[in-house]
């Protein structure tokens, strides 16, 4: 249903990946599945302004659709002020934009 699309900004590579179902239904979202992503990827004690860290960028299901508000997308780290996971969420037509790149 969804697409994740990894970019690593060190080898300049792309790579797009289908989004499995599961992911999709149990973690709804831009912020769940950006939680998600960083639990399951981000090795414990790492530093949060090194090159391990990841940003990751989502938008939920019903962005880039008719539904009021629905502009929106979630951008997710691992925060240097409190080491814990942290998100912003923004409207924008970024988030259109994101979701259909």
């Amino acid at each position: 249903m969804g697409v994740v699309l990894r970019v690593d900004l060190s080898s300049r590579k792309i790579v797009k990946e289908p989004l499995e179902e599961e992911l999709h239904l149990k973690y709804y979202g831009g912020r769940g599945l950006n939680a998600k992503f960083l639990y399951d990827e981000l090795k414990p004690g790492i530093d949060s302004l090194g090159p391990d860290n990841k940003i990751i960028f989502g938008a939920g299901p019903c962005t880039g659709t008719l539904v009021p508000s629905s502009q929106r997308f979630t951008v997710t780290t691992k925060s240097p002020i409190t080491g814990f996971i942290g998100d912003s969420n923004c409207g924008s037509s970024f988030g259109a934009r994101l979701k259909y790149a």
